[in-house]
């Protein structure tokens, strides 16, 4: 269990099985079984059991699970908005074009 450990830390392994772990925690904080939540994600069962053992599961079945079980904001994290400068944002102003989006 990772409980303070960072990330950067941590072999690719340890992270994937790190993931499994909380995907599975989600789904029973959600009181549901790995059937039903395959089920409502559109996934076969096998495919979410291998995502709950950190089996390397593909971003549209964490996508998936995540929408299951009401937690998709947490991608927001998973891949951030980069932020635009403020000299990028003048320059833009200055040249007359529309501000640069993150």
């Amino acid at each position: 269990m990772l409980h303070h450990k960072r990330y950067t830390a941590l072999p690719d392994r340890e992270i994937l099985d790190e993931i499994g772990r909380r995907l599975g925690s989600l789904r029973k904080s959600c009181g549901l079984t790995q059937a039903d939540a395959a089920e409502r994600a559109d996934l076969g069962r096998n495919t979410l059991s291998r995502a709950e053992r950190g089996d390397n599961p593909t971003l549209l079945t964490v996508i998936r699970l995540l929408r299951t079980y009401g937690e998709l904001s947490a991608l927001e994290s998973l891949v951030p908005e980069p932020e635009v400068s403020p000299m990028d944002r003048l320059r833009a102003r200055k040249a007359g074009k529309a501000e640069p989006r993150a």
